[in-house]
C-alpha cells in the first residue's frame, strides 16, 4: 500500500489541509480501476470505518498478489469540514465560508478535460481545490464509490439510471434495502463523475455506460458506527470487488438484489407543517399503506387541538427518518420509497441540500 498526501493550502496564512490517499497497485492493466472515498460530509463516519477494515484485507491481498485492478482510497475526504466546529458541534456538511454543501458544485466537465481540474489551483479557494482534486482522482478510475450515511436509515444508494441494472451486484453485495434511481444531472460528486463519462465526447451524451459505475452509498445512519456493521460492510464491498475481477483469486457466487429500485420521483418526503415535538409511530424498514399514521407533532403542549397527525400519502417502504425530536416548520421527517410518483411538487435534482 502506498500512502501519499495531497496538501491543500488554506485561505488564510498559516493554514493548510492534508488529504491522505491510499493506493493499492493491481497486477492486471486490463482490470477495472476503482476509487472509493468516505466522509465527504465530514461527520458521516460509517464509510471511514468500513474502509479501515477493508484496507486490512487489501493489504493482505496485496502481499499475496491478489489485487488485479488499481484501487485508490480516500478514507477521510473532507479535512476542511472535519475542522469546522460551532459551539462544540461538528459542522461537516456545509462549508461555513460559502454556505455550500460539500457535496454540491463539483465541476461538470467532459472526461477529456480531466487534466484542467488541477491546473491553476491557486486561482480557487480551498473548498474548490479540494473538490477539484477529489474529482480528478475519481476520473482516473472505472468504478467510483462515494460512501455517505443518512440520519436514521436503511442501507441504500443513489444510482444513475445509466448504471442500472448492472449496478445491482453492488446493491446485493452490500445488502441494501433500496436503490434510488436518478437522472444524474446534478452537481453532486458521483453525478459529476457520471457527467464526465456521459459527455466524454463534448456535446454528445451516452445513456448507457457498461463497465463503469459512479454511486453514492448511504451506509445506514450517523450513529451506525459499529465494528460489527463496519466489518460486515467491508466484507460486502470485498465481494463486490471480487465479483468484478478486481481482488481475490476467484469470483464469489452471485447474489440477487431483492429490494425496490425506484426513481427519485417516487420518493415521498414527509415534512412538518408546523414546528414541535415529534412522536414517530412507524420505524425505518417498515412497509406502510396509504393512510397509515406515521407521525404526531405536538405543536402546543397541553392545549386542546395542540397536536397534528401525519399519515402516509401512498404505500411504500420507510427508508429514512430524522433523529431529531424537535422539528422546525417544513423540517424533513421521513423519506418513503414508493411504487408510484409523488404528487408533491419539488425541484428536479437531488432530494435535499
Amino acid at each position: 500500500m502506498d500512502v501519499s498526501e495531497i496538501i491543500i493550502p488554506g485561505d488564510t496564512s498559516g493554514t493548510e489541509w492534508r488529504l491522505p490517499v491510499l493506493r493499492f497497485k493491481g497486477g492486471d492493466p486490463k482490470a477495472p480501476k476503482t476509487y472509493i472515498q468516505a466522509a465527504l460530509h465530514a461527520g458521516e463516519l460509517p464509510g471511514t470505518v468500513l474502509l479501515h477494515f477493508l484496507c486490512e484485507r487489501l493489504r493482505q491481498a496485496e502481499n499475496q498478489g491478489e489485487i488485479a485492478g488499481d484501487i485508490t482510497i480516500v478514507p477521510q475526504a473532507n479535512p476542511i469540514g472535519a475542522a469546522q466546529s460551532h459551539f462544540g458541534e461538528l459542522q461537516g456538511r456545509f462549508d461555513l465560508g460559502s454556505r455550500t454543501n460539500f457535496n454540491r458544485d463539483f465541476p461538470l466537465i467532459s472526461l477529456a478535460d480531466r487534466p484542467t481540474l488541477i491546473e491553476d489551483l491557486d486561482d480557487y479557494p480551498a473548498t474548490d481545490r479540494l473538490k477539484r482534486q477529489l474529482l480528478h482522482l475519481a476520473l482516473g478510475a472505472d468504478l467510483v464509490l462515494d460512501l455517505h450515511c443518512d440520519d436514521e436509515s436503511l442501507q441504500y444508494a443513489y444510482i444513475d439510471e445509466a448504471f442500472w441494472p448492472e449496478a445491482a451486484d453492488l446493491a446485493a453485495a452490500l445488502d441494501m434495502g433500496a436503490v434510488l434511481l436518478s437522472d444524474g444531472e446534478s452537481s453532486a460528486f458521483e453525478e459529476a463523475v457520471g457527467f464526465a463519462w456521459k459527455y466524454e465526447v463534448p456535446g454528445e451524451r451516452l445513456f448507457e455506460l457498461p463497465g463503469r459505475l459512479s454511486v453514492t452509498v448511504e451506509l445506514r445512519g450517523k450513529r451506525d458506527v459499529d465494528p460489527v456493521l463496519a466489518k460486515k460492510d467491508a466484507d460486502g464491498l470485498w465481494r463486490f470487488l471480487a465479483a468484478r475481477g478486481i481482488v481475490g483469486d476467484e469470483k464469489p457466487a452471485a447474489t440477487a438484489f431483492s429490494g425496490p429500485a425506484v426513481p427519485l420521483d417516487n420518493v415521498e418526503i414527509i415534512r412538518a407543517p408546523e414546528g414541535g415535538a415529534v412522536l414517530f409511530h412507524r420505524n425505518i424498514g417498515e412497509r406502510i399503506a396509504e393512510g397509515d399514521r406515521l407521525v404526531t407533532i405536538i405543536t402546543r403542549p397541553g392545549q386542546p387541538g395542540g397536536s397534528i397527525e401525519l399519515t402516509a400519502p401512498q404505500d411504500g417502504l420507510i427508508l429514512t427518518r430524522t433523529s431529531d425530536r424537535l422539528v422546525r416548520r417544513r423540517g424533513d421527517l421521513m423519506k418513503i420509497a414508493c411504487d408510484e410518483p409523488s404528487k408533491a411538487s419539488r425541484k428536479a435534482g437531488t432530494l435535499e441540500n
